[in-house]
């Protein structure tokens, strides 16, 4: 028997029972067999276009308690459809994993040990297939399939397990889903090298000296024995709102002007470089200074982006100012309601607003109406 591993056939056989003679469809799958905990289960290449016609059971219509996957959150196929499109030469998914609810029959290539797992796995088409893990990418594949048909010769792995009445789909689910940790925003950053935005934020860090040595690039919080002071994500996000809305034709001028903006910005906290130089520590700076966290870094991005929008000229003398503003968090006039909530830093949107707001105008930079409106707000809370 001679196995194709990209092709899944359809053929009709016959069977006699009784006095009669039974016809019915099968699905033949080259796979490979193995064990696990004691059951057999099999790994086939299916093309894609033939994804979509195998799981067509729909879940949605079961009970919550007798379903094996979570209810189909569609908001997310359109984007994950995209990036296949998208990077039709270039994507990566990885295998589903479904059950199947009916009988088959496993026909080994050989006799010999070395071909007794490799074979085809022969499924009856009145079977059930339902997908323990993968059930967005399957949603996904579709989508991709109707913008670009030339997809489906391409293939997927999909493990396939026996599950006669669906007994173990759900704790199938369960146990796949168990141990999964979705990387941190700045670990996926790092490792993001098609995404222009996560590039752009790794080419700021290589240029601002202050950053070089001082970014957590791997988790997204920072620990307070950490020498680190800012994290990738905040970078990333800081630099996208200092950006947003500039008039800059290409990424090398993106990247020059964010470069420019976050060393100037280094040049007037003088802490920061203290840190860097080890003449003064992270987590002495952290429990002292509004400065030395993300909200911060987020503020003066939105400090930014109004500075270059209104001053591209002459940004850099009015930034000088900022040298002169008290960051300490003893200075509660300052910053309690802004920076802070009853003495803790807050990351929340209105913070990162009211605290841009403070700077703003410490630096003599009007403020938008929704800026006054909040920060008026502010005001009347405060009476």
């Amino acid at each position: 028997m001679e196995v194709n591993c990209h092709t899944v056939e359809v053929i009709l056989f016959t069977s006699t029972w009784g006095a009669g003679v039974v016809a019915s469809f099968e699905y033949l799958f080259p796979s490979i067999r193995g064990v696990q905990a004691g059951r057999e289960y099999y790994v086939s290449m299916c093309p894609l276009r033939l994804i979509p016609r195998i799981f067509l059971f729909d879940e949605e219509e079961l009970r919550p308690e007798l379903r094996a996957q979570r209810v189909l959150n569609k908001q997310r196929i359109p984007e994950m459809a995209r990036y296949i499109v998208s990077n039709a030469k270039d994507y990566t998914f990885s295998a589903l994993t479904a059950s199947i609810d009916g009988k088959v029959k496993f026909e080994p290539l050989g006799a010999e040990t070395t071909e007794r797992s490799v074979g085809t796995l022969r499924v009856p088409m009145s079977a059930r297939f339902v997908i323990n893990d993968g059930q967005h990418r399957q949603a996904a594949i579709e989508a991709a399939l109707h913008e670009n048909p030339d997809l489906g010769d391409e293939t997927i792995a999909v493990v396939f397990f026996l599950d006669v009445g669906l007994k173990r789909c759900q704790q199938m689910f369960a146990d796949l889903n168990r141990h999964a940790v979705r990387p941190t925003p700045s670990l996926g950053l790092l490792y993001d090298h098609r995404d222009e935005g996560a590039q752009l934020a790794k080419d700021v860090v290589e240029r601002v000296p202050i950053f070089n040595g001082l970014t957590e690039v791997e988790r997204s919080t920072i620990s307070n024995r950490s020498i680190k002071l800012f994290t990738l994500s905040g970078i990333h996000n800081a630099t996208h709102a200092l950006l947003q809305g500039l008039d800059l034709k290409s990424r090398e001028e993106q990247t020059n002007l964010a470069a420019e903006y976050w060393t100037e910005v280094a040049r007037q906290i003088p802490d920061w470089g203290l840190a860097k130089d080890r003449k003064i520590s992270a987590a002495d700076l952290r429990r002292d200074f509004v400065h030395a966290h993300t909200l911060a870094l987020a503020a003066m991005a939105r400090v930014g982006n109004a500075l270059l929008g209104a001053h591209r000229t002459d940004w850099k003398t009015r930034l000088k100012k900022l040298n002169s503003l008290d960051w300490s968090r003893t200075n509660n006039e300052l910053w309690e309601g802004r920076a802070m909530n009853a003495g803790r830093l807050s990351k929340r949107n209105i913070n990162v607003t009211l605290t841009a707001n403070l700077i703003k105008r410490h630096l003599g930079l009007a403020l938008t109406a929704d800026e006054q409106a909040i920060d008026a707000k502010l005001r009347r809370k405060a009476k």
